[in-house]
């Protein structure tokens, strides 16, 4: 029981992590809150992969990006 509720618990904290997340970098809010709901904290490496990309196609991929 107590197992149950510690993995809803962490289904639930992921999804709203994916959601702020989304939001800051200007992504599909509601795909990645659900995605979180769905499949938890699993969804770690796709959501930075899909960040990365996302990221990419906004800046393009010849252009010098320069992070302080």
């Amino acid at each position: 029981m107590l197992v149950t509720v510690l993995v809803m618990i962490s289904f639930l904290v992921s999804s709203l992590y994916f959601y702020v997340e989304a939001v800051k970098n200007a992504m599909g809010k509601k795909r990645w809150l659900v995605g979180g709901m769905l499949m938890g904290p699993m969804l770690i490496p796709m959501f930075s992969i899909s960040k990365k990309v996302h990221h990419r196609k906004t800046v393009g991929f010849n252009s010098c990006y320069l992070q302080s």
